[in-house]
């Protein structure tokens, strides 16, 4: 009997050979947004590992969007042609490229993880002046954001389909928005972070606005049959924060719009929260969106084992399994786990002869 989590998936007209998938992982890697062949190397070696979907990192809309100036982008068409050499390279291995398009909001213009990860102020090389809902820093230390106008919040809007329109042209066959761990569309969504007073702030109604808007956007030049992912922090675990009820509520309005999936991930938005983090710990959230709001769900958070995941698939827990890093650790996992699950996955004929007895 086939495992669970190597089974097909069909999402509109994209079929996934298995249900493992990879999570955007941010690799600081680039200049001016521009991919190079480390990206094609770090994802060319998942596909080859037997991942049916590998998302791209938190690819940037605009270069305001970035969360550092070494960030994946996608903001102008000169970024196309490199990414279309990785798309073909996935698609070649028999996985599904996916990219996430990203805006940072007030957690823009960082360093890179190597080097502190702070914020780089808009007066200093290799740093700019970040937007926002609202003129509030994610820590006190932080330059103060711009709050977003009327034409800032179009340009966001319009960012996002030309976005779209490129991702289309380099091949992708899928789109992850992000809208979790405490960036842009996140910083609308939450109550802590949106203290607007026009119709993008206040109420549940008004704070989901600019993420259904993007949508309504990105489905003008995305086709009907190609998946649209949307990951959400489901919760803050910050009480009088975004809960998992908001998320369940949203999660419906998405499906309506059009979603295909809601990557459940949680917190990142205030600063000092404290995550009871474990094996498994973001797996409920998944499951509580997947049957309160009737979608499907990708389960995420140190999800590290086979058997781990294939149970998450049998209890319906969740839809996919999305591993992060894991797959940094081990490029080939999925040829790892369908070992461990008793089944014969199909290897690279290069690899062939490692396989196991």
């Amino acid at each position: 009997m086939t495992p669970l989590l190597f089974t097909s998936y069909q999402i509109k007209s994209v079929k996934l050979r298995n249900r493992i998938v990879v999570s955007p992982m941010c690799q600081y890697s680039s200049t001016d947004g521009f991919a190079n062949n480390w990206h094609l190397v770090h994802l060319g070696a998942m596909a080859t590992g037997g991942a049916g979907l590998i998302i791209t990192e938190a690819t940037a809309v605009s270069p305001e969007g970035r969360i550092s100036y070494a960030d994946l982008g996608i903001y102008k068409d000169e970024h196309i042609e490199k990414l279309k050499e990785i798309t073909d390279f996935i698609h070649e291995q028999g996985a599904v490229a996916g990219i996430q398009l990203a805006h940072a909001g007030r957690k823009a213009s960082h360093a890179e993880p190597w080097n502190g990860s702070k914020q780089i102020p808009s007066d200093q090389p290799n740093g700019w002046m970040s937007v926002a809902p609202s003129a509030i820093s994610f820590t006190t230390s932080e330059e103060a954001p711009v709050e977003l106008d009327k034409a800032g919040i179009e340009k966001v809007k319009a960012d996002f389909k030309a976005a779209t329109t490129r991702a289309l042209k380099a091949g992708f066959k899928l789109i992850e928005l992000h809208g979790a761990h405490g960036y842009l569309i996140n910083q609308f969504l939450s109550p802590l972070s949106n203290q607007r007073t026009d119709e993008y702030g206040g109420e549940f109604e008004n704070r989901v606005r600019l993420l259904l808007e993007i949508i309504d956007e990105v489905k003008q030049v995305w086709p009907d049959e190609l998946p649209l992912f949307v990951r959400l922090s489901a919760t803050e675990w910050v009480e009088g924060g975004w809960s998992v009820e908001d998320s369940v509520e949203l999660a419906k309005l998405l499906k309506q719009k059009g979603v295909d999936l809601i990557d459940c991930s949680t917190g990142g938005n205030a600063a000092g929260t404290k995550i009871p983090v474990g094996p498994g710990y973001q797996v409920p959230f998944a499951e509580e969106v997947k049957h309160g709001a009737d979608i499907a769900t990708g389960a995420v958070g140190l999800i590290t084992e086979a058997w781990q995941a294939e149970d998450i698939l049998q209890a319906e827990q969740a839809d996919l399994i999305i591993f992060a890093r894991e797959m940094l650790r081990d490029p080939h996992f999925p040829l790892r786990a369908a070992n461990e699950l008793g089944y014969d996955i199909k290897w690279p004929v290069q690899y062939e002869r490692a396989k196991w007895a």
